[in-house]
């Protein structure tokens, strides 16, 4: 079955409520359509009527407990709740929705921003990154051509124990999202000691964190692409590497080359981007790329929907 589908069909199976807080934009409203129609989530379009005063209150006063010992005042916290962001990321805060989804019409930094102040971080993980799930047609690479490329659009340079992390919340969707057995490599220009320098020093630190924090997980680096996605290219770089060439989640070792290598790949290869969907907060959401289309948007709403369950 093709992943979208799969996706679409487990989201369906148990239906949640997401918040999509621009309702103007055509491409969101056509999204919730076909949500709507197909049955993959619940959608609130927060349109200006679905924006109650009464709510809107309770969600100022709780934002401002919650930011106040960082400087926020109650006024700056009552301009802060106008963004239908801040007020969809609230909605999501206290279960009035599962999820919120939200950057057709906004920057990553924005989403981000209102995402990490209303949810607040996951413990275990303890730092907000993003991944992608990227769908290569006609590749036999990865999980069939499906991979997870992480952080592309929140962490510019991770260190050793933010890769790991960002390593760990990739695998953890994976395995929630794409039911796949993660095969993690984080990427470098070096494969196990074949250049040296300060960023493959720092790979091998985070390989070590990784596996302290999750043993047994399928992990490897440093490594280069190739050796981490091509079989063939793995025996000859690299044979006792337990990847095998099978990666089908890639680190990148900073927000540079995750970036790059996304849009080129979904450029290039004509590949499905599906996200940045935000990991490590303690309730899911995604942003969306400002080119994106409906298409993109209810992909990543039933992604969010998933991870909801």
């Amino acid at each position: 079955m093709d992943i979208t589908k799969k996706i679409y069909a487990k989201a369906k199976s148990n239906p949640k409520t997401i918040v999509l807080p621009e309702y103007k934009d055509n491409r969101v409203i056509e999204a919730a359509r076909f949500i709507q129609k197909e049955g993959i989530a619940k959608v609130i379009l927060l349109s200006e009527d679905k924006i109650l005063p009464q709510e809107k209150e309770k969600y100022i006063q709780e934002f401002y407990e919650m930011r106040k010992s960082k400087g926020l005042d109650l006024d700056t916290a009552r301009k802060t709740l106008e963004d239908p962001l801040y007020y969809a990321a609230m909605m999501t805060r206290f279960g009035e929705a599962d999820g919120f989804v939200a950057g057709a019409s906004h920057t990553t930094s924005d989403v981000a921003r209102a995402a990490i102040h209303c949810l607040g971080m996951n413990e275990r993980i303890n730092i907000a990154c993003s991944c992608f799930i990227m769908d290569v047609p006609n590749c036999a690479y990865g999980e069939n051509g499906t991979f997870i490329f992480a952080d592309c659009g929140i962490v510019p340079e991770p260190n050793p124990r933010q890769l790991a992390c960002i390593s760990l919340a990739a695998a953890e969707l994976a395995t929630k999202v794409l039911d796949f057995i993660p095969r993690i490599a984080l990427l470098s220009y070096s494969t196990h000691g074949s250049a040296k320098g300060k960023y493959v020093e720092e790979i091998i630190e985070a390989l070590k964190l990784l596996r302290e924090m999750a043993p047994g997980i399928i992990a490897d680096g440093e490594i280069q692409v190739d050796a981490a996605i091509v079989p063939e290219v793995a025996q000859i770089k690299y044979p006792d590497s337990v990847l095998a060439g099978k990666a089908n989640i890639l680190i990148f070792p900073n927000l540079e080359a995750g970036n790059i290598s996304y849009k080129l790949v979904q450029r290039l290869a004509g590949a499905r981007a599906t996200g940045p969907l935000i990991l490590g907060l303690n309730k899911p959401c995604s942003d969306l790329s400002r080119g994106c289309s409906a298409e993109d948007v209810v992909n990543c709403v039933a992604a969010t929907a998933i991870r909801a369950q």
